[in-house]
């Protein structure tokens, strides 16, 4: 091959140059202020995982199947993510194979960035090899690849539930300059190299273009306003990509290694914050999930709209979409990126109490008085401390089933809130009251402490989650009473005899998706009983509607959440609707027409 032009330059790449200098400049800059943003031992933690090799294979394979290959996507609906991954997988591949194509025949180009990407123009074909021959096929492959994604796309637009979206995010005007700029990169591409194919040279795709091209039109100086054109696309999109939702391309895969650090959400606009809010995707797949979005009023609280107000300031409407949410968790359960709304609306009610991370130090540390029932001489072994909680104390038949239960396996335990106690915390920590969270935490840990027990039980799984990640009871094993009762009946302390009802579980958020406890409570239900599943369960389980995480959802949208869980519950059929969670059991028996039980009561009718 021959340089076709002697210079190796051509004034149309002067703004795909100008696009990529800003592009790369911008990033280069947004790298280096989250990185500064990061407490000194976040960033510490994270620059040494970047050098760890188990960490750097992880991040390698992380980016390649979420960012490029979008394998979440995939197990989702193979439609969607087949259009998500030939368009990124594809234009990867485009690049890598013309960088490919210029170290092979001309690598005294190499350290031009622009030329992998007009290869087609500047260099020409003089004899055919086999080298060539591949590298052309491969070329037109995933060009069409390419164009098959952005036909699906402009598809996705007008027939969303094709992709198993019923509703999409409304794009704002740069998301739309973005959007089709992206569109028509690669048509314009088809374009030009058809123009050059006679000269460069092609394969199945582009030569039969060039073919057609060079019946009507033989003026060779037709190629260059679409080599301008190409040229131009690649800047608008490379220009406006750090304020569109398409920033997500280079974000996430920062994203990942930062996740893969063992960084945590510290602060609700900087650091690893940031880097979730501009990795969302604004794909819209976490407004079907929201339970909210049952009525359509709440469909603009979802997480893609929260991630795009904070991106644009909008303090009131930031504080808004923060405080409605019921803090289920399904958002992140969905995302292709993992963003968690959660905790990023959890960080922005923060703000509002204490501006920036809370201080711990300096709390009251005076003795607590202890009411709680202790171990009094108690032998060495399993010593069960059970914790009901405040949820369980409003549902006594829940704790009456769990006492049964405990005496039939001959369990020596401690009912230590039997005449109840204090709040595991969690109301104060979704409010974002920090300060007054750590202050119970610490009663608590002192009273469970010094009950003397090494297991501690609850049959909240509220309280489950908030005792396993925020409380410091070291040589206690906390266990939700549906694992302990599936290990009861597997050491056959615990005998259970096979009723001819038919059950149906719902996974309460906390213990599914929060704890990602799913299979124990079936097991128990299944030797109970006939256990059916609804059509959405585990991950995507729908919300009961009554999580205490929402500050300001009216009751009436509540109720509107809570029929549509019972309909998806109730649609095969089941005698008894089961969850594994005293909030869920009581939001439920409200509206369900049939019988709501807590696994705890489920399994005494049935045990010996």
């Amino acid at each position: 091959m021959n340089d076709r032009i002697a210079s190796g330059f051509a004034p149309f790449v002067i703004p795909f140059v100008v696009g990529m200098v800003f592009v790369l400049g911008y990033c280069f800059y947004a790298l280096v202020k989250i990185l500064l943003q990061l407490p000194r031992e976040d960033r510490v933690r994270f620059l040494r995982s970047l050098v760890t090799p188990r960490c750097i294979w992880k991040n390698v394979r992380d980016i390649f199947c979420d960012c490029l290959l979008h394998v979440k996507l995939w197990r989702r609906n193979p439609l969607l993510g087949y259009m998500h991954s030939s368009i990124a997988f594809g234009w990867f591949m485009l690049i890598v194979l013309g960088h490919v194509e210029v170290m092979l025949f001309v690598p005294h180009r190499i350290h031009f960035l622009y030329y992998p990407i007009f290869f087609n123009y500047f260099v020409a074909e003089t004899s055919e090899t086999i080298q060539g021959a591949a590298l052309f096929f491969l070329m037109d492959f995933f060009l069409l690849i390419v164009l098959s994604g952005i036909a699906l796309a402009m598809i996705k637009r007008v027939r969303s539930r094709w992709f198993g979206l019923r509703r999409t995010t409304r794009p704002s005007l740069l998301d739309r300059v973005g959007l089709y700029s992206l569109w028509s990169i690669f048509p314009l591409r088809l374009l030009a190299e058809g123009f050059t194919a006679h000269i460069s040279g092609g394969s199945f795709l582009i030569v039969p273009l060039n073919w057609l091209f060079r019946q009507f039109l033989g003026n060779d100086m037709n190629m260059l306003p679409t080599w301008w054109a190409y040229s131009a696309a690649l800047c608008v999109f490379m220009c406006v990509l750090p304020f569109t939702r398409y920033m997500h391309i280079p974000a996430e895969m920062l994203l990942i290694p930062m996740r893969n650090a063992g960084l945590t959400i510290r602060h609700p606009r900087r650091g690893l914050a940031r880097v979730e809010v501009f990795s969302c995707p604004g794909c819209g797949v976490c407004i079907d999930a929201c339970p909210m979005t049952v009525k359509k009023a709440n469909t603009r609280d979802a997480t893609v709209y929260l991630n795009r107000q904070i991106r644009r300031g909008n303090e009131r409407r930031i504080e808004e979409i923060s405080d409605k949410c019921l803090l289920c968790g399904k958002c992140t359960a969905v995302c292709q990126v993992g963003v968690e709304g959660p905790m990023l609306r959890v960080a922005q009610r923060a703000t509002r109490h204490y501006g920036l991370e809370p201080d711990f130090s300096g709390l009251d540390t005076a003795p607590v008085q202890n009411n709680m029932e202790r171990f009094e001489g108690a032998p060495e072994g399993e010593r069960v401390a059970y914790f009901a909680g405040c949820m369980t104390q409003l549902t006594p038949g829940i704790s009456r089933s769990v006492e049964s239960v405990l005496k039939k396996a001959g369990v020596d335990y401690r009912f230590i809130d039997r005449d109840g106690g204090i709040c595991c915390g969690r109301p104060m920590l979704t409010a974002g009251r920090f300060h007054q969270a750590w202050q119970l935490i610490r009663k608590n840990s002192e009273l469970i402490r010094s009950s003397g027990c090494n297991v501690l039980l609850l049959s909240c799984p509220i309280c489950y989650k908030v005792f396993r990640e925020h409380y410091r009871l070291e040589g206690i094993r906390v266990v939700h009473h549906s694992d302990y009762f599936h290990e009861l009946m597997e050491q056959g302390r615990l005998r259970v005899e096979k009723g001819d009802l038919t059950y149906v579980f719902h996974d309460p958020c906390e213990l599914g998706r929060g704890s990602g406890i799913y299979e124990q409570p079936r097991r128990v239900l299944g030797c109970a009983g006939y256990l059916t599943e609804a059509e959405k369960n585990r991950r995507e389980s729908i919300c009961c509607g009554g999580s205490l995480g929402s500050l300001t959802l009216g009751f009436s949208q509540r109720e509107d959440i809570t029929k549509a869980a019972l309909r998806n519950l109730t649609e095969g059929g089941p005698d008894v609707v089961v969850t594994a969670c005293p909030l869920c059991r009581s939001t439920f028996r409200r509206y369900a027409d049939r019988p709501v039980w807590d696994l705890a009561e489920a399994l005494d009718k049935q045990s010996t």
